[in-house]
């Protein structure tokens, strides 16, 4: 609800736990195929090293530099260089109300973007989660 509240258009936002984790390889070939398809040269994906954001068509803005009338379907949370120097984690997708009405889940966005390395959601690896440490306890 929160996020609806922010981002006033979100249709659903779901953390993916464990958190999908591309390795090496592919999250190379995924970069690679993310700015092929980069929404300034006429694709439908703009990515940073946090964020990837999926567009209903490229960006018509100003220069194409700029969303213009484009509106965004969803976006994946993303962090590079964990939990390995050269893997990609993904860890929070959110479709807009848009994409949900075009049919996008979140599994769908997931599985395009992973789709470039191989992947899919259901197939990529997961980060390995650990126990938290025990509490330290003073003087027991």
């Amino acid at each position: 609800m929160l996020a609806a509240e922010v981002y006033g258009d979100v249709a659903v936002t779901e953390v993916i736990r464990p958190a999908a984790v591309l390795p090496e390889s592919a999250a190379r070939t995924v970069l690679v195929e993310l700015a092929l398809r980069d929404v300034r040269s006429g694709g439908h994906w703009a990515s940073s090293p946090t964020l990837w954001q999926r567009y209903e068509r490229p960006w018509n803005g100003t220069g194409g530099t700029s969303p213009g009338d484009s509106e965004l379907l969803g976006s994946l949370q993303v962090s590079y260089g964990t939990p390995t120097r050269y893997a990609i984690t993904i860890y929070r997708a959110t479709v807009t109300k848009l994409g949900s009405q075009h049919g996008w889940s979140v599994e769908a966005l997931c599985d395009e973007a992973l789709g470039y390395g191989g992947y899919t959601l259901a197939e990529c690896p997961r980060a390995d989660l650990k126990p938290p440490p025990k509490p330290f306890r003073m003087g027991a």
